[in-house]
């Protein structure tokens, strides 16, 4: 154990320089290209941070044979982008995060929910759901949500960018970095998460099985934590360079691309449809990220522009959301 804590405190303070620096870059490339922080978030910086999810995915479906695993990772994983979400809200103390951000984001919410719906329903519905082969309904379904919601995104985003906030009242500028320079820093930077995010999975496995805890809690909580690592990296530090939508945008960016994966991890796994064989308690976390959704899609609607305490009413009803699903996939698991 105490090797296996010395590598993920490596690989984590490699994350960690990389991550603020990614987020640097992304930005600069969102205001060079003038393509907006909510769809280089949803595409650019989601895609790396969800790599390590990716990973463990493959690995779960086609070497180790675990898909409790490959799905508790996964909607796990999303449950946790929403909680890191949450807790951005108070590193603004002034008003909630959601006052500063793009409608643009209901969009890539609002499909999350769609996707997230689409899972938790064929969970439950286990062999009613039709399939071709081994592949269930709900993978090209989930594919043609992800696609349609990013081009949705990119539409909106490149109509209505003069109109979103924060990107003419509070519009950073780099006039010093120039825009092939920028490229590059990210690519390098994204290139080496890449590979310190890819040894992630692997650690958080042997630790699954050193402790012993059921593959479904351990999937969707320790795992998830360990491969979301990226995510809370990159959004505190774009949060703290005053970039918003890039940090709203990777998280809800993350999850749509996460849910992806799991299509793909269908199509990789070769026993009949996944999601006819992992236990029930993966709806449970699906329905509860389906919820802390909802949450956000209120929020950015509504637009708070006040708040009494350090979190927000939002932010918190998510963290008790999360945390209730946490104890029902461990009693379930």
């Amino acid at each position: 154990m105490a090797l296996l804590l010395t590598e993920f405190i490596i690989i984590a303070a490699i994350i960690v320089v990389c991550g603020t620096r990614l987020s640097k870059y992304g930005d600069v490339i969102a205001e060079k290209t003038g393509l907006g922080r909510a769809w280089t978030g949803l595409i650019l910086m989601a895609s790396i941070t969800s790599l390590p999810e990716l990973i463990t995915g493959i690995s779960a479906v086609a070497i180790a044979d675990v898909p409790d695993i490959a799905a508790g990772n996964i909607l796990g994983a999303c449950v946790m982008n929403l909680l890191i979400l949450a807790l951005l809200d108070p590193m603004d103390k002034s008003s909630p995060i959601f006052l500063k951000v793009g409608q643009s984001h209901v969009l890539s919410a609002g499909y999350g929910v769609l996707m997230l719906g689409v899972v938790s329903a064929s969970i439950f519905l286990e062999g009613y759901i039709p399939s071709f082969f081994h592949i269930g309904l709900y993978t090209p379904l989930l594919f043609i949500l992800y696609f349609i919601g990013v081009r949705l995104v990119y539409v909106y985003e490149r109509k209505y960018l003069s109109t979103i906030a924060g990107e003419t009242v509070a519009k950073l500028k780099y006039d010093h970095i120039s825009g092939t320079r920028a490229v590059l820093l990210y690519s390098v930077n994204a290139l080496i998460i890449i590979l310190a995010a890819a040894w992630l999975p692997f650690i958080a496995e042997k630790t699954a099985q050193a402790t012993g805890i059921g593959t479904s809690f351990m999937g969707t909580f320790f795992v998830a934590m360990t491969t979301t690592l990226p995510e809370i990296v990159v959004s505190f530090a774009a949060i703290r360079i005053g970039a918003h939508d890039l940090a709203i945008g990777n998280l809800l960016g993350s999850n749509m691309f996460n849910l992806g994966i799991l299509a793909l991890d269908d199509i990789l796994y070769g026993k009949g449809p996944l999601l006819s064989n992992i236990s029930k308690s993966h709806a449970i976390t699906a329905l509860m990220a389906i919820l802390m959704t909802a949450i956000v899609l209120v929020s950015i609607a509504y637009r708070p522009e006040k708040k009494t305490t350090r979190f927000g009413w939002d932010s918190l009803s998510m963290l008790a959301i999360g945390a209730l699903s946490m104890y029902f996939v461990y009693i379930m698991g």
